[in-house]
């Protein structure tokens, strides 16, 4: 696979998005090309630090210190965050040092956080190891942690300067893990592109992946804070962040929590009068992989759930429908006729 590059400019300056096999086998001369630090701290978790952390630690001719956090959504807590902020100040990180996010979502999500609020700011990279980070989450800059009232409720928004994508290291990923991020991949399909539902069925998994980063970037520069168009990313996810609220963060992952989410958001475009039911076909593409699809709360548990979500404001909630696959619209929906429309569903 050719190198592809992709860059992103925010408002804080340019991102640099690389996608190739291998490339973490570059990965500090890639870093060393953009960073000058002294120093390189990385953060990864209990699952990835096994398989590659001291091959990239190597890499470095620096000193190289690293915090290893438990794996998992239930430890993407503030004091996780604080855990990291000790381990530099041991390391004597400044802030013209380099922290590296080695991980999947919820490490890069912890890790950019960090990175974002540690001396007011390190220079950040991200290197994204699940499918569900490289097609999603390590693009875009969105940084945050739980709090038991919900998902991402604090956070930040700062942006990587760099991020390395390999898609060899999906070879490595549980089938679950994996199937976690076709269902970011398969939203990707549902609200942008239709062209990615034929290629998920063709396994051209690296033309996906730089498909859902190019669509993701090109929706970021054009609403960077998330106050337009680019919550038509959560398509999914107001529901399915219920859902995981409801879990505890434990019985669903991620990925599932946003397949169940975006059939009951397709059955809410049906609802409102979209013109055919594409609840069916996606209900397929998602069991394919051996996603859930359905709901398995009380409705009622579930409206009280995602009303504490970031996404409401006000006496509205701001869903995301798909008519018709490829393309998405957000409707502002009154919250009492919310509750009588999950009731239906």
């Amino acid at each position: 696979m050719e190198l592809k590059a992709l860059a992103l400019n925010g408002s804080a300056g340019r991102s640099d998005i690389l996608i190739r096999r291998n490339l973490i086998q570059e990965a500090a001369e890639r870093c060393l090309a953009v960073f000058s630090p002294t120093r390189v701290h990385i953060v990864t978790d209990t699952h990835v630090a096994p398989l590659y952390l001291d091959p990239l630690a190597k890499q470095f001719a620096l000193p190289v210190t690293t915090t290893v956090i438990p794996a998992g959504e239930a430890h993407k807590r503030l004091s996780t965050v604080e855990g990291i902020y000790h381990d530099l100040l041991s390391a004597g990180m400044t802030r013209r040092d380099l922290i590296i996010a080695l991980g999947g979502g919820v490490t890069g999500d912890i890790t950019g956080f960090a990175a974002s609020s540690y001396l007011r700011g390190l220079p950040l990279c991200q290197i994204p190891t699940t499918l569900l980070a490289q097609v999603d989450s390590s693009v875009g800059g969105k940084t945050g942690v739980d709090l038991p009232e919900g998902k991402n409720l604090v956070g930040a928004f700062y942006q990587p300067r760099l991020v390395l994508i390999d898609p060899g290291l999906l070879s490595t990923l549980p089938a679950e893990t994996y199937a976690d991020g076709m269902a970011e991949v398969i939203k990707y399909g549902c609200i942008a592109n239709r062209e990615i539902l034929d290629m998920i069925s063709r396994e051209e998994i690296d033309a996906v992946i730089y498909e859902c980063v190019k669509i993701k970037r090109d929706i970021v520069e054009k609403d960077e804070h998330d106050t337009g168009l680019r919550m038509i990313l959560n398509f999914g996810h107001t529901i399915g962040h219920a859902c995981e609220k409801l879990e505890n963060y434990a019985g669903l992952t991620h990925g599932q929590a946003v397949a169940v989410g975006m059939v009951a958001a397709m059955r809410l475009s049906n609802e409102m009068g979209a013109p055919k039911d594409l609840s069916a076909p996606l209900t397929k593409l998602l069991e394919k992989y051996n996603l859930p699809t359905a709901l398995r709360h009380e409705r009622e548990q579930i409206y009280h759930a995602l009303l504490s979500d970031k996404k409401k404001f006000g006496s509205t909630v701001n869903f995301i429908l798909v008519r018709e696959f490829g393309s998405a619209e957000i409707v502002p929906i009154e919250a009492t006729r919310l509750q009588q429309l999950l009731l239906k569903i």
